[in-house]
């Protein structure tokens, strides 16, 4: 079956705030987040997700002044929603981003264990390198990690986290009254971890997960990612602006998967998609279009600045798109792209980022919710993907057309559930539960 995922937010295109009928967000909506779950709830999907990012973006024009225009300024930390988000639903998945760069694996640790008992095993969390030198200044850096040493420390991170949810073991607590025994020292383990990035001694002092792990999840597309997320990710969030290059990418990352000793069944491949939808093929064409129109020159650089970590105020917008491809720092794959085809199709700069701004470069298809509702099944069918994270353009309070009618299409085409399966997230995922690397 197809999984699908919901980015919890208020609309990734970058003009969809100024809709008249958006409800916007400075990350702070509580109302609106708890609704948004429950409809996805209602409508059957695999999870919500939460993004993050750790600073206002002051990139573009190194201050504040440009990033107003924009709507990257207010964020919802992640797991403190989550776990506000596990006491209103019951069976969606609850996944939140997680900084390997910037946070401590035991505190995390401690976190995401506790709202995976919380709501029942229904936790992921998406682990990320972050991107700019704006987040490294909250932190103590005042330039971020290179692009090797952060996935260098993303995978020590995760291979830390596992050791820490392994570290009390699931039979650790005994409670025998009698004997005066609330546990059983074998079942708790010391880590005794100790690197230029990491020194942590553990056990974790919170009960293993009832997932065993909470799902993970990564989301990228550079060589580095692959490799990475081919050992180790369970579920991968991607940008793939085209099904030809989806189709490449999930078989290279499948073989991947196999080569490492893994199921490929148990990699599930999620590319991003920014549906547009309308109840007629006009009506949709006419909301693109408007959609477009909200979107302005300097938020679309701002956006793109912060992105890449490259300064873009000192080239001129109405100029020929700079190539910049050996000077991304931040999001460099998915950049690396984007340039190329602006080159190609002779766009300035302004346009780049103004075209960049409305989708991220996932695909943003425009039609009715049965023109949506083919292409996904299309997608699905021809192996360019497990399953999608649908990206709202804006939230509207009043509905929601793509869980109202593209979804109950799916469910028709029998590519997509009509009820959750009994168990935790995993089950929903079809992912199997990972062996406590203590006790084997």
């Amino acid at each position: 079956m197809m999984n699908l995922a919901l980015y919890l937010d208020a609309g990734i295109h970058q003009g969809g705030w100024r809709h008249p009928d958006a409800v916007a967000s400075g990350g702070t909506n509580w109302p609106l987040y708890r609704t948004v779950a429950q409809r996805a709830e209602a409508a059957k999907l695999d999870m919500i997700f939460v993004a993050d990012k750790l600073a206002i973006d002051d990139i573009y024009g190194g201050d504040l002044s440009k990033t107003v225009h924009s709507r990257q300024v207010g964020w919802a930390e992640p797991l403190t929603l989550l776990a506000a988000l596990a006491a209103v639903t019951d069976r969606i998945g609850l996944g939140g981003t997680v900084s390997s760069s910037y946070s401590v694996p035991y505190s995390t640790a401690r976190m995401l264990a506790n709202i995976d008992h919380i709501s029942g095993g229904r936790a992921a969390w998406n682990v990320v390198t972050s991107l700019s030198d704006t987040e490294a200044r909250n932190f103590g850096r005042e330039k971020h990690y290179s692009h090797a040493e952060r996935y260098a420390r993303a995978e020590e991170y995760i291979a830390l986290m596992k050791a820490l949810w392994d570290s009390f073991e699931e039979d650790a607590i005994i409670i025998d009254k009698e004997n005066a025994q609330f546990a059983s020292p074998e079942s708790f383990h010391y880590i005794d971890h100790h690197s230029d990035a990491f020194d942590v001694r553990g056990p974790l002092n919170v009960p293993r997960p009832p997932q065993g792990h909470p799902v993970l999840i990564q989301a990228g597309v550079s060589e580095a990612f692959t490799e990475l997320a081919a050992k180790q990710a369970e579920v991968l969030f991607v940008v793939q602006p085209t099904r030809e290059r989806a189709q490449q990418f999930y078989a290279t990352l499948k073989e991947k998967a196999q080569t490492a000793g893994r199921q490929p069944d148990q990699l599930r491949i999620l590319p991003g998609m920014v549906p547009v939808v309308g109840e007629t093929r006009r009506a949709a064409e006419e909301l693109d279009r408007y959609l477009k129109s909200l979107i302005t020159t300097e938020s679309g650089l701002s956006f793109v600045s912060a992105s890449m970590n490259i300064d873009l105020s000192q080239y001129p917008a109405d100029g020929p798109m700079p190539d910049l491809r050996d000077h991304i720092t931040g999001s460099k794959c998915r950049f690396q792209y984007v340039i190329a085809q602006a080159i190609e199709e002779g766009l300035t700069l302004g346009e780049m980022a103004r075209r960049y701004a409305e989708s991220l470069s996932f695909p943003s298809p425009v039609g009715t919710p049965d023109d949506i509702a083919a292409i996904m099944i299309d997608w699905y069918q021809s192996k360019a993907c497990d399953g999608f994270v649908i990206l709202p353009t804006y939230l509207n309070s009043a509905g929601d057309l793509f869980l109202e009618e593209v979804v109950p299409r799916l469910q028709q085409a029998g590519v997509f559930r009509k009820a959750y399966p009994d168990g935790t997230l995993r089950d929903t995922l079809g992912l199997e539960k990972p062996l406590n690397q203590f006790s084997v």
